[in-house]
């Protein structure tokens, strides 16, 4: 039996490797995917003052500090039994769209763009954020550069910082908005607007109307027929910031849907030994391994599988765009591994209007940001959605309000087994007896986990087993004198 590592798989958060078995036929027998890394978080919250939680955990991830930050703001309040005022909570999803505003617009040019634009099978050093420059002009490449510039800067003047977030408290937020601030922010989010309607046009113009890719996208190895998750709000349409979990089955059909403080009663997380990330899977149907179909307990938590779940957008040229990408599929719930691009996308604008329809809100300068903590429940669950999946913080203290215990199910721990899944189909799709299995074909298997846009540095929370270690003991003078390893 042959074996060829993808080691380490590129363009994305984290790290992590691919290894592909192939028969003495040549042709694929299994795939494992593998995140070498463990970072310990939850263990990192034990013992502290859980209102400390929303800063701590932003240091899980330079890529999506902002959803952690949001999460655990909203496991806090629990935690104190508060219900923010609702200049707060519009503060807070004001700065969570300028968040989903960068990090989508980062992932379709800089991580996803390179596929398409570019090439799938180009030349790796042209395959990348330079050769998609190259490709679209510099004019296109300064304006990306700006546009997540200015969601950066709308994060930084909310958050304090665009990495280091202290935008939350117990009950609420530290700063409201004055006139001025609020006036530039809504000049931005008409720009990100443009922007995410450009961006959608060049979607079309460089993908929709290459019949190479229009088939890689529908016929090609990239299908993967699971359960749909993602948050919408009480008409069933898509909403990042808060909602209601819904899961719909592989043929649109409501499976659960659940408040945040009930998450286990509907999802569960199982752990192979190969692997430092946890699989969770949906309770009711039970883990019936790595397969796909309607008695399948694998489930998607992705850009797409968010439109799949909801019933529509809850802003008008969302809406639009989303009515033209499942026409364009006719069908719903599509399970085009791919479609999550343009899935992206519509995100994208959905995220600029929401931003426009909060900053005009007269509420977004109030005054009232902050409900007081009066009681310590104990136990508190917030679950938003972060750009890569449905993200839950879950947190348990003492009468003093120190932390106990921990529970954090990211977006790609969620779409772990789906992940997997994905590899091995597009590994069987592509190398086949006779095959030269080339930088292009390895690619080409990379794409299937890059559309998840997955971030390993939050996502490894299991730990099966050991972890190999060697420890080296030197002298002085640098020399190893003793060696003990693991």
């Amino acid at each position: 039996m042959k074996r060829i590592t993808i080691d380490p798989i590129t363009r994305l958060e984290g790290h992590g490797k691919i290894e592909i078995f192939l028969t003495d036929e040549g042709e694929v027998d299994n795939v494992y995917f593998q995140v070498p890394e463990l970072r310990g978080f939850e263990k990192f919250c034990e013992g502290r003052p859980v209102e400390e939680l929303a800063q701590i955990v932003t240091k899980i991830c330079g890529v999506c500090p902002g959803c952690h930050h949001m999460a655990a703001g909203k496991a806090i309040d629990a935690v104190f039994g508060l219900e923010p005022p609702p200049t707060a909570k519009k503060i807070r999803e004001l700065f969570y769209m300028a968040h989903f505003v960068h990090s989508h617009i980062a992932h379709f040019y800089a991580l996803a763009a390179p596929d398409f634009v570019v090439g799938p099978t180009a030349d790796p050093a042209e395959r990348n954020v330079l050769g998609v420059i190259g490709k679209v002009g510099k004019e296109i490449g300064t304006e990306v550069l700006k546009q997540r510039r200015l969601a950066q800067e709308i994060q930084a003047l909310l958050g304090g910082h665009q990495t280091h977030v202290v935008l939350n408290m117990p009950g609420g937020v530290r700063k409201g908005l004055n006139e001025s601030q609020r006036a530039d922010i809504e000049q931005k989010a008409i720009g990100f607007i443009d922007f995410a309607k450009f961006s959608l046009k060049l979607f079309e113009d460089v993908v929709l109307s290459n019949d190479t890719y229009v088939n890689l996208i529908l016929d090609g190895p990239y299908n993967l027929k699971i359960h749909s998750m993602g948050l919408v709000d009480e008409n069933n349409k898509v909403n990042f910031y808060e909602g209601k979990v819904r899961v719909v089955d592989t043929v649109g059909n409501e499976h659960c849907k659940y408040a945040a403080s009930d998450y286990q009663d509907y999802i569960a997380e199982r752990v192979e030994p190969w692997s430092y990330l946890k699989f969770p899977y949906l309770k009711k149907i039970g883990w019936k391994g790595f397969i796909e179909g309607q008695d399948s307990g694998v489930y998607q938590a992705t850009p797409l599988s968010r439109l799949n779940a909801a019933d529509g957008m809850a802003t008008p040229l969302a809406q639009e765009a989303y009515e033209k990408m499942f026409k364009t599929f006719n069908q719903k719930p599509v399970h085009a591994t791919l479609a999550m691009h343009w899935a992206r996308l519509v995100e994208l604008l959905y995220s600029a209007e929401r931003m426009l329809e909060l900053i005009t809100d007269p509420d977004i300068t109030g005054k009232d940001l902050r409900a007081e903590p009066k009681k310590i429940v104990g136990e508190g669950v917030g679950i938003v959605e972060a750009q890569r999946g449905t993200l839950t913080h879950h947190y348990w203290t003492d009468s003093k309000g120190l932390v106990t215990k921990a529970n954090i199910v990211v977006g790609t721990t969620n779409n772990n087994a789906a992940i997997c899944m994905s590899l091995k189909k597009a590994a069987q799709g592509v190398i086949q007896k006779g095959v030269t299995v080339d930088q292009g074909i390895l690619n080409m298997i990379e794409m299937a986990f890059r559309a998840y846009d997955p971030c390993f540095s939050c996502a490894t929370h299991s730990l099966p087993g050991q972890m190999p270690m060697i420890v080296n003991f030197r002298d002085p003078k640098n020399n190893i004198i003793r060696s003990i390893s693991r």
